[in-house]
């Protein structure tokens, strides 16, 4: 079975029973490493420097460090970035433009869950089912909150260098479950506990890592998961595609069972999944018409070409191997 991008984004959608702040009321957080931002200003620096005259130059002067050589060109980098990042912001808003909610035919994702999750042979509600629904999304939240969150901060732990992004919205919202494990049941004629224990998101997390740590960081973190007794069940690299540029796996948890997510990103490649994401959601409905599909293809490859490849990313192997 193959992993591809996930199909929601970082939303606060956790379930009722996580009594945290609704995110959406928090300032948006600095997504920057500290050595990201110093890069960051030493360039906005340099930049001012060279709108003024220059002194003469004086025998014995040293070249730059190879130091100050790398940090320019990650200033380099992410100067691109934000600028390609202000643009695709402008690009969407013309596609919304162009093609408003409106005016397209996304039809209603919920029939799913109605057909299959919440009713009987007869069209009448089958509250049996529904109530089971609920009592698997109830396993769900447990396993995460006692057994899976607690080990995934064990892991985070071994490495300051790196973080979890985006930990509050670690699990998936209850409506959006129920309507992948009804999709589940009725295409792949699974039963009500099989189709929710093949939702491989139902939590997922991120971990955050500086561009010039990122492949070695990577390789020790699934190493450490392992460690911490996960079991590696798919590993997806996407930093060779033009669409996306990451690294998604699913893990599963011997202790209780569960499936859970992990991606890897650097910051940028995080950010441009962001505003990728909506884009993405339109072309996974398969509804756009020729123009519209070519319009968002176009779209996303824009913003994923400016993200830049960490060094050996790109070399970490899939799980299982490609044929």
């Amino acid at each position: 079975m193959g992993i591809d991008r996930p199909d929601d984004p970082d939303d606060p959608d956790l379930p009722p029973d996580d009594h945290s702040d609704p995110p959406a009321r928090r300032p948006p957080a600095e997504t920057r490493y500290r050595q990201e931002y110093d890069a960051d200003l030493r360039a906005a620096c340099a930049a001012q420097e060279r709108t003024e005259p220059a002194g003469p130059s004086e025998p014995g002067t040293r070249s730059k460090p190879a130091e100050a050589t790398e940090d320019s060109h990650q200033a380099q980098a992410s100067t691109t970035w934000e600028e390609t990042a202000e643009l695709s912001r402008s690009m969407w808003t013309e596609y919304k433009r162009r093609w408003p909610p409106e005016e397209r035919s996304d039809g209603d994702e919920s029939d799913d869950l109605r057909r299959s999750g919440n009713q009987d042979g007869d069209g009448g509600p089958d509250n049996t089912r529904s109530d089971e629904l609920e009592r698997e999304c109830d396993n769900i939240a447990e396993k995460e909150r006692n057994t899976v969150s607690p080990r995934l901060r064990d892991v985070e732990s071994c490495d300051p260098d790196r973080h979890l992004t985006g930990f509050e919205f670690r699990r998936k919202g209850r409506d959006r479950i129920k309507e992948k494990a009804a999709k589940g049941m009725e295409e792949n004629g699974l039963s009500l506990k099989e189709a929710i224990a093949s939702v491989p998101d139902a939590i997922r997390y991120t971990f955050q890592y500086h561009e010039t740590g990122y492949t070695d960081g990577v390789r020790a973190d699934i190493e450490r998961m392992e460690e911490h007794g996960f079991e590696l069940s798919i590993l997806k690299n996407s930093w060779s595609a033009d669409q996306y540029k990451g690294i998604n796996s699913q893990w599963i948890d011997p202790e209780s069972g569960q499936r859970f997510e992990l991606q890897f990103h650097t910051r940028i490649s995080f950010e441009a999944k962001q505003i990728t994401h909506s884009a993405y959601e339109r072309l996974r409905t398969g509804r756009p018409d020729p123009l519209e599909h070519l319009v968002l293809e176009a779209y996303q490859a824009k913003v994923t070409a400016a993200v830049p490849i960490p060094p050996g990313a790109a070399d970490i192997p899939d799980y299982p191997p490609r044929d």
